[in-house]
């Protein structure tokens, strides 16, 4: 007598959605790679929240960064900008069907760098959408000069020392007007996932910087960024496409508290976590907590600032209740007794 064992059914989402209909291609990003992680749980929160893949327009730029949306939300639109004019295009996208899911992920570069006159002007413009910032101090795929965001007195794999102030893009949203402001590093999972999360359903822009340390060209000791595994592996220095494989660091950080996280080369990273009593909704409290994170050489992550009054960009322009990408031709095209009429006017 036989038997046949009925397979388990498979977990679905509010949406009857597998948690494969939201993962995208294989990653060919380094091994313990950061943004792997980020990845991972923008997977993660966009399946237990139940958002329709449709939905979700993803955008990036150029970089590292900026080949994550291939791995996350395969059944989304997504599009690839020009270096640095990312904002551009998710501005135009969003103005042209507001029932979208605007998700942009970046990296520092093209944000901090050749970007920055984009990112600052949709912060001042506070478009409501989601904007990740990778954040690794370097251009990983131009085999790792400086970002504007690397810490002063960091180091190429060359040796050269940055002498140049980093721009801090959490102290930048906050002043000029994003309306939800974080921090967090790839390794917390738990707290980036709660912060991707209200991400979603903010109303407003959402930019969260997050520390992803590169394991290839940020290799110096004492960086807040990096990994340094090719100083005790001599023989290999001079193989540039030589890439080691590492495991993610993970870590798990009680709120209010300080905590050194070992990266793979032995350097650390001061990581405090906002304490729950922390007030995010005083802005110059946040942008006093930032300055005070970086005199002490310490990464503030956590939830810095968020302001749930402010009108969005699309609020202010007074745009229909119906998407302009929606609306019939029939609507928006003037007929030819009102043609007429402007060509007459024009004499």
């Amino acid at each position: 007598m036989s038997t046949t064992m009925t397979p388990p059914p498979k977990k679905v989402n509010r949406l009857g959605l597998e948690v494969l209909n939201y993962k995208g291609s294989k990653t060919t990003l380094c091994a313990g790679c950061g943004h792997n992680s980020i990845s991972e749980r923008i997977v993660e929160c966009f399946y237990e929240l139940g958002v329709e893949p449709h939905s979700v327009a993803k955008f990036s730029g150029i970089g590292c960064s900026s080949k994550s949306p291939a791995y996350f939300l395969g059944l989304s639109h997504g599009f690839n900008g020009v270096h640095g004019r990312m904002p551009a295009i998710a501005t135009g996208a969003m103005l042209a069907n507001k029932d979208l899911l605007g998700l942009g992920v970046t990296g520092d570069g093209d944000t901090a760098s050749i970007g920055i006159g984009q990112f600052m002007h949709l912060v001042r413009r506070n478009l409501p959408m989601i904007y990740v910032i990778e954040n690794n101090g370097v251009y990983g795929l131009t085999k790792g000069q400086f970002s504007a965001t690397a810490d002063l007195g960091s180091t190429q794999k060359t040796g050269a020392a940055n002498d140049l102030p980093p721009f801090d893009c959490c102290a930048l949203a906050l002043k000029w007007g994003a309306t939800f402001v974080a921090r967090s590093f790839s390794g917390d999972k738990r707290q980036l996932q709660a912060l991707l999360k209200t991400a979603i359903v903010h109303r407003g822009l959402t930019v969260i910087d997050v520390i992803s340390p590169c394991v290839t060209f940020n290799d110096h000791e004492g960086s807040t960024k990096s990994y340094s595994y090719m100083k005790e592996h001599d023989q290999v220095l001079h193989e540039l496409d030589f890439v080691p494989h590492f495991e993610d660091i993970s870590v798990d950080i009680p709120e209010g508290a300080t905590q050194d996280v070992q990266l793979h080369d032995g350097s650390h990273l001061r990581i405090r976590k906002l304490a729950r009593d922390y007030d995010p909704t005083d802005r110059l409290t946040a942008l006093k907590a930032l300055l005070e994170a970086e005199e002490k050489g310490e990464v503030l992550t956590g939830v810095l600032y968020v302001d749930t009054t402010k009108p969005t960009f699309l609020e202010l322009l007074n745009l229909t209740d119906h998407p302009l990408a929606t609306i019939p031709e029939s609507k928006v095209r003037p007929s030819k007794a009102v043609l007429d009429q402007v060509m007459e006017e024009l004499r």
